[in-house]
């Protein structure tokens, strides 16, 4: 049995507790003649850089703001998809709702900027056209920050729902149908069904998802923000979180030790804020933590 599990050790070894040692990096100023051991060691000084920017705060918000949103929308509306589907008798709507649903998880975030921009660009876009041709004012959705919040959640869900749903699907069709068999002769009508014995019957799997998705809620979805938003100053404010910030710091004066402070502190508030939620489950409810 040991020896079975033994390359799975390895694997997590090797490609997860090893690179830790890079954390280092977070208390120098990185020197490449130095390399990882021969560099500076500066202390805290890459952390204050972080503070005294003024943004650690801004970003933090956003990141945690976004993520929150991303995790409860997509969960509960992946659990009202499943749910329906489950409930749907006809076996080829079934399955051609839930490719529909699923095809957009494939799409890349490169061809979902150039959506993104085909459908809301100020002189060419398909919304502005739209909008044209009914002799209405364009909008200008790229100088307009508060609108990116909407369709960045908007298109997070479009790409990430379907891949959920599949998952809860999945809970659902593992359900013994002697507890559904049993409520409709007690008289329970579906919504009955569905609230008393579908959704508890989910709770395991959606706490457990809930439990991942918080311990990565401080690494913001990268590709997303910084496809869509790129470069555009006017919508940082309201878009830019910890990894896009990191990123054009770390191309504009490629200093590692800034990056991987700051990557330090993202780790480790997901790792106390996971922490933290398991305690508060397994007080609630025991069967359903983590660890």
């Amino acid at each position: 049995m040991f020896l079975m599990i033994l390359p799975t050790i390895l694997f997590f070894l090797i490609n997860s507790y090893v690179p830790m040692v890079g954390i280092y990096f977070a208390f120098t100023s990185f020197d490449f003649n130095g390399g990882l051991f021969g560099s500076p060691f500066v202390g805290m000084a890459n952390f204050k850089f972080l503070w005294k920017s003024g943004k650690l705060l801004e970003l933090t918000m956003n990141t945690i703001g976004y993520n929150l949103a991303f995790i409860v929308l997509k969960n509960v509306l992946a659990i009202a998809l499943a749910v329906l589907l489950s409930e749907i008798s006809g076996k080829w709507f079934k399955k051609v709702t839930q490719s529909i649903l699923f095809l957009p998880y494939f799409v890349s975030f490169v061809l979902l900027s150039a959506i993104s921009y085909n459908m809301f660009n100020y002189e060419t876009g398909f919304v502005n056209t739209l909008l044209k041709s009914f002799d209405m004012e364009p909008f200008n959705f790229y100088n307009t920050p508060w609108i990116w919040i909407f369709l960045l959640i908007g298109f997070y869900l479009w790409k990430q729902i379907g891949y959920s749903m599949i998952i809860y699907l999945a809970s659902i069709t593992g359900i013994n149908d002697e507890y559904y068999e049993a409520a409709r002769i007690d008289g329970a009508n579906i919504l009955q069904r569905i609230w008393y014995i579908t959704v508890p019957m989910l709770m395991p799997t959606f706490v457990l998802l809930l439990l991942f998705s918080i311990g990565s809620i401080m690494k913001g979805q990268f590709d997303l923000f910084y496809q869509l938003i790129g470069n555009n100053g006017l919508l940082f404010g309201t878009t830019d979180i910890i990894d896009t910030y990191v990123f054009r710091s770390l191309k504009e004066t490629f200093d590692i030790g800034m990056a991987t402070a700051a990557g330090l502190y993202q780790s480790v508030f997901g790792f106390v804020l996971i922490v933290s939620v398991n305690y508060l489950i397994k007080k609630i409810n025991d069967d359903y933590a983590l660890f």
